[in-house]
C-alpha cells in the first residue's frame, strides 16, 4: 500500500514509539502527585516543554501549553483571543479555526474574512482591510491545509500590529510545524502545533503563547499546564511529541530537499491532459493538490484505493461537511466543475521515489480510464 494522506496524518514514528514506550509501562505515573516518581516525571515534562519550544521559539519570550490535538489549541487561541469588536480570518483557515470563529459569531462578535490568492495563499491586502481599532483577534494559517500555500505569518503579524497594536494575532501552524523551516517572531502571540502531522501520536498537540499574553483556561480543571489546560498530562503522547519534533527538525533542510524533489517529480510524471496543478511552487512540498481533469475526486480516492493508493480529496476534517465542494478551493477562484475533481496527494519524509512514480501510474491509468467510460 502506497500511503500519500500525509497532510491528513502520518504514521507513528516507530524509533520514537521504542523510546517513549517506557512512559505506557514503567513511567506511567501521574505527573502531579507528590510521590518522587510522580515528581520526577512532572520534571521530565518541564524539560521536554522546553526542548520543543526551543525548535521555533525560545523560553524566555514564549512558553508551551500541552492540549489533546491541534483543535484544541487553535479553539483555546480562538476563544481566549476573540473577546470583543470583531475577529478577522481568511476563508482558507482549517475547520478548527474556521467553525471556531463563527461560533464567536453566534456570541455576539462581527467576525470578518479575508480573501485569498489564487494559490490558497491570503491577501495581505483584503486582511489588512479589515483590521481596525476594534479587532480583538487575526487568525492566518501558516501552511494552508489543502494547497500547500505560505503564508509569512511574521510580516502579516507586524503588519496587523501597526494597524492596532492591542490585537492578538494567531496562526495555525500544524501543517507547518516540523516541515519548513521558521522561527516565531515577536509579534506572534498564538500558535498551534500537533503532533500526529510529523509521526508523533494522535491526541497531542500544544499551543504556543507569548509569555505576557494574559489568556484564561479553555478547559478548567486540577489546574495542570499553569492554570492553562486542565487534565492529567498524556505523558507518552507529549514524550512523542517531543521525540518526533527533535527528530525532524535534526533533518529539517534536508528532508525539505528530499521531499522537494519528490513532488516535482510527481508533477512531471502526472499526465498534463489529465491533471491542473492547484498548489503554487513557492509552497511546501509536503503537498500537491491537482484537479482530476473532468472526474470527481472522491470517485478516483476511491478506485485507486482498491489499486493499492492512499489520496485525499482535501482536508480529511472536512470530510464531515456535508457541502459537496471544499470552501477553501471556491476561495481560490476555482470553479464547481473543477473543485470536483479536487486530489490531495501529500508527502513525507518517509515517501519514497518508487512510490511516486507509482502513485503516479495509477493515477494517470484511472483517470483516463474513468474518462473514457463517460466519454
Amino acid at each position: 500500500m502506497i500511503y500519500l494522506d500525509n497532510a491528513a496524518t502520518t504514521k507513528p514514528d516507530s524509533e520514537c514509539l521504542k523510546v517513549a514506550g517506557q512512559y505506557l509501562t514503567d513511567k506511567f505515573y501521574n505527573p502531579s502527585a507528590l510521590y518522587a516518581e510522580g515528581y520526577n516525571l512532572h520534571r521530565e515534562i518541564t524539560k521536554i516543554r522546553s526542548n520543543i519550544l526551543n525548535l521555533i521559539a525560545n523560553d524566555r519570550d514564549f512558553q508551551l501549553i500541552f492540549t489533546s490535538c491541534g483543535t484544541e489549541a487553535d479553539n483555546q487561541a480562538v476563544f481566549c483571543g476573540g473577546k470583543r469588536g470583531n475577529a478577522v480570518t481568511t476563508y482558507g483557515e482549517h475547520s478548527a479555526v474556521f467553525s471556531a470563529v463563527n461560533e464567536l459569531k453566534e456570541r455576539g462578535l462581527e467576525v470578518r474574512f479575508a480573501a485569498l490568492n489564487n494559490d490558497g495563499s491570503v491577501n495581505v491586502n483584503s486582511l489588512l482591510s479589515l483590521v481596525d481599532a476594534n479587532t480583538s483577534l487575526v487568525s492566518v494559517i501558516h501552511v494552508n491545509n489543502e494547497t500547500g500555500a505560505v503564508n509569512d505569518i511574521n510580516t502579516i503579524a507586524k503588519e496587523v500590529k501597526m494597524k492596532n497594536a492591542r490585537t492578538v494575532f494567531h496562526s495555525d501552524g500544524v501543517q507547518a510545524f516540523g516541515k519548513i523551516t521558521f522561527k516565531l517572531g515577536q509579534n506572534i502571540d498564538l500558535y498551534s502545533i500537533s503532533a500526529h502531522k510529523i509521526g508523533g501520536l494522535k491526541g497531542t498537540g500544544a499551543l504556543i503563547k507569548r509569555k505576557n499574553l494574559v489568556i484564561k483556561p479553555y478547559i478548567y480543571g486540577g489546574g495542570q499546564e499553569s492554570g492553562l489546560r486542565s487534565g492529567t498530562e498524556n505523558v507518552f503522547g507529549i514524550k512523542m511529541l517531543e521525540l518526533a519534533a527533535v527528530k525532524r527538525y535534526g533533518a529539517l533542510n534536508e528532508n525539505f530537499n528530499s521531499v522537494r524533489q519528490l513532488k516535482e517529480k510527481f508533477m512531471q510524471s502526472l499526465d498534463s491532459d489529465l491533471f491542473t496543478v492547484i498548489s503554487p511552487e513557492s509552497g511546501s512540498p509536503y503537498i500537491l493538490t491537482v484537479v482530476a481533469k473532468g472526474v470527481r475526486g472522491e470517485i478516483i480516492l476511491h478506485e485507486v484505493n482498491d489499486k493499492g493508493l492512499i489520496i485525499g480529496t482535501g482536508s480529511a476534517c472536512s470530510s464531515n461537511d456535508k457541502k459537496r465542494y471544499s470552501r477553501v478551493i471556491l476561495s481560490c477562484g476555482i470553479d464547481e466543475a473543477s473543485a470536483d475533481g479536487i486530489l490531495r496527494l501529500s508527502l513525507s519524509p518517509e515517501t519514497t521515489l518508487e512510490e511516486v512514480k507509482k502513485a503516479a501510474e495509477i493515477l494517470n491509468t484511472t483517470v483516463r480510464h474513468r474518462r473514457q467510460i463517460m466519454e
